[in-house]
């Protein structure tokens, strides 16, 4: 209980406190869409629907869960990782164990990080683990600082677009999960990131038909590129995005 509580207290004072604060260039929009946890469906399904639009995502895995059953669906396997990274998608990290960061210490999270590294650098030489994206989207204002030295950026799961000063140890994402959004929700994001010319980070999980609680349906997502081509907002990684805005 007091783990949970500490746990939640921390993510709030994460959310108030930047450690790593970036000013937006003028007027750039642009979307990432991200997949967390490597169900096979996003590997199988998301990546090759993004690719008809000319863009690529990013992927935060842990290394434990590569071709394990989550109860809801089957990790990604090796190859896929490898067919991935090799199509031009950004392979990034979770904790290997899929521990949230607030329940680490600075020893345990850099060895998660070390872990994690040293399992995608195996399969990969050329695989570098540049972004990190919070393992449930708990944040952890006293791990921030110590991810600065280890990742260009950390992503969580508060909704909203990143515009004007932002921070790059806590980037918003917006869920693009069926239970959480629609259609009209979807062009609502887009319009307000037209507008602010700021950056949108959609997560999701699963890509199937009939999705988990996480995840989302083909249709969905094929709304959401659709939005973003009318738009001509470029779909880019997270690595691409921190590049082009000078982070």
């Amino acid at each position: 209980m007091w783990s949970a509580i500490n746990g939640r207290v921390s993510n709030r004072l994460a959310r108030h406190f930047a450690v790593a604060p970036h000013r937006l260039p003028a007027h750039a929009p642009m979307v990432s869409f991200t997949f967390d946890d490597a169900p096979d469906s996003a590997a199988s399904h998301g990546a090759p629907m993004l690719e008809e639009y000319g863009g690529r995502a990013t992927f935060y895995l842990a290394g434990s869960q590569i071709g394990q059953w989550s109860g809801h669906w089957l990790g990604l396997s090796n190859d896929a990782i490898l067919q991935l990274h090799h199509r031009g998608h950004e392979i990034a990290c979770h904790t290997f164990s899929h521990r949230r960061a607030a329940d680490l210490d600075q020893a345990a999270l850099a060895r998660e990080i070390e872990q994690n590294r040293s399992y995608f650098h195996a399969l990969d030489p050329s695989i570098r683990l540049e972004n990190f994206a919070y393992p449930y989207g708990l944040a952890s204002i006293w791990r921030k600082p110590q991810l600065t030295k280890n990742f260009r950026s950390a992503r969580g799961i508060l909704p909203g677009v990143n515009r004007d000063v932002i921070d790059l140890q806590l980037l918003r994402s917006t869920p693009l999960i069926d239970k959480d959004i629609d259609a009209g929700g979807i062009d609502r994001y887009f319009d307000e990131t037209n507008a602010s010319g700021g950056w949108l980070i959609f997560y999701g999980h699963d890509v199937v038909n009939q999705p988990s609680p996480y995840g989302c349906s083909p249709s969905l997502l094929h709304h959401a590129l659709k939005a973003a081509q009318r738009r001509d907002v470029p779909i880019v990684t997270v690595a691409e995005a921190l590049r082009r805005i000078g982070a």
